[in-house]
């Protein structure tokens, strides 16, 4: 019963001219049925933080205003749909960044996979088997995703469907220009009446030279990615950290040279820093974690070509760098603490 209402709900807040598109794409991420059960559990999340932040920060100081009570209603809901729409919208991009990390993987995985099963199909062709049967057997529980694919593919000709158009519609769920290339190539065999055993062969050896060069490309440009993952895991940070003591064993002087210019009748004109040492630790924390973010990034554009492939690096080197720049910090202190009482 629950469920039912929570679908309910999900399915409202969702516009019927979004739904198809909303579909095919978590399709793609491996969702059957959309989840509109999840997106009532979202809703009702979002409203029940929105009322507490409304609770916690705004009904206070709308009370203390003494507005009217039509002011009162309006800048009230005013606030709480201001919130609201931020959660939602915060949650639909995290929701979004999530399956297209998802889609990016399965198609990944499939890219991977695909050698492997048009080996199989080969070799069912090869043994007298039609095309439509060689498809069918090849379809192993260890292709996963591949044999998940392939199974709709047969589903849709066995009600009624050509072989070929289920096959372009499975090549175009994906952004995959390796599998799109291949099922056209098939399918120009199918049409032509050519020898597709021949074409799938061929098929499988570029694929694997392929990913050969992929492999040796990759091999290559380590050097690059040892020289970036070193400087933001560990020169970066220690450097930031020992900028850090700089910085408070400067502040000490300078706010000691401070005093005594104010005490004394002496016509020197020192100031104190007005940055303090919070403030300076938040600036290099913040820095860390965005050299980290993007060298990440550049370490994933160097090894695989594209943004996505480098997301699993991100936490490792955030929390790597901050660790030893919290480290670094608290040695320096411990070494150059004397010089900055002694200051």
């Amino acid at each position: 019963m629950a469920d039912n209402v929570l679908a309910i709900v999900g399915r409202a807040i969702i516009p019927k001219k979004v739904r198809p598109d909303l579909r095919l794409y978590l399709l793609k991420a491996g969702y059957v049925d959309v989840p509109f059960a999840m997106f009532g559990v979202l809703f009702f999340a979002n409203s029940l933080l929105a009322y507490l932040v409304y609770i916690g920060y705004f009904y206070a100081s709308i009370k203390e205003a003494a507005y009217g009570v039509f002011t009162s209603g309006f800048v009230s809901f005013i606030a709480f749909a201001t919130m609201m729409f931020l959660l939602l919208f915060s949650t639909s991009v995290v929701l979004y960044f999530i399956w297209n990390i998802r889609i990016y993987n399965r198609t990944k995985e499939m890219e991977f996979l695909l050698p492997d099963y048009l080996t199989l199909v080969s070799t069912n062709l090869k043994g007298g088997m039609s095309f439509e049967n060689a498809l069918w057997n090849a379809i192993k529980p260890e292709f996963g995703i591949l044999a998940n694919e392939v199974g709709l593919v047969s589903k849709r000709v066995m009600t009624g469907n050509q072989v070929t158009e289920a096959l372009v519609e499975f090549s175009m769920k994906y952004d995959s220009p390796t599998l799109r290339r291949t099922v056209q190539l098939i399918i120009g065999e199918i049409e032509s009446g050519g020898r597709i055993v021949e074409t799938i062969d061929r098929i499988i050896r570029d694929m694997k030279k392929t990913e050969m060069l992929k492999r040796e490309m990759a091999a290559s440009t380590v050097t690059f990615m040892i020289f970036i993952g070193s400087l933001v895991v560990f020169i970066c940070p220690v450097l930031f950290a020992l900028s850090l003591q700089l910085f408070t064993i400067t502040s000490g002087f300078l706010g000691t040279l401070a005093g005594q210019a104010t005490s004394g009748s002496t016509g020197m004109s020192v100031s104190a820093p007005k940055l303090d040492q919070g403030d300076f630790r938040l600036f290099s924390v913040l820095a860390i974690s965005i050299i980290s973010i993007f060298s990440s990034a550049i370490i994933s554009i160097i090894e695989k070509g594209n943004v996505r492939g480098g997301v699993k690096y991100m936490p490792m080197f955030l929390i790597t760098a901050l660790t030893i720049y919290f480290l670094a910090t608290a040695v320096f202190g411990s070494l150059f603490g004397g010089i900055a009482i002694g200051g």
